[in-house]
């Protein structure tokens, strides 16, 4: 569905404690679980039925960076019988770039979400002169 989504609610019945990862999330994705669960109980967004969209958001974005890895190590075009050719691993890594965005969004983990405004000064336009925003 399009358009501004609801403001994260507190949930009814928050966590007590910060649950740690799951023992079967990979290595990336149980540091960003380590990070994002801190950030959703600190707000009490952290509950039961939380937990299978935050697994979802660490394993997606833990595959981006075993992607990214995987691409510095072998680069990000390989030789194929046809020519060079984009590494398998960039359609995958884009795909969960895409469905981590979307996840976090959901979470609430983006600044917009949150509620973050960009720019240290208010009053500043952002590098554009006055009279063209006008």
């Amino acid at each position: 569905m399009k358009g501004r989504k609801s403001a994260p609610v507190e949930a009814e019945r928050p966590a007590k404690r910060c649950p740690p990862p799951p023992s079967w999330l990979p290595q990336h994705a149980k540091k960003e679980w380590k990070r994002a669960a801190k950030e959703l109980h600190g707000r009490k967004l952290l509950a039961d039925d939380v937990l299978a969209t935050l697994e979802s958001y660490c394993v997606a974005v833990g595959q981006v960076r075993e992607c990214e890895e995987l691409m510095a190590t072998e680069g990000r075009i390989i030789k194929s019988d046809t020519g060079p050719k984009p590494h398998p691993a960039f359609r995958m890594q884009q795909a969960a770039m895409r469905e981590g965005r979307l996840l976090a969004a959901e979470l609430g983990l983006t600044p917009h979400r949150r509620g973050v405004k960009g720019g240290e000064n208010e009053d500043d336009n952002g590098g554009w002169d006055s009279d063209l925003l006008s």
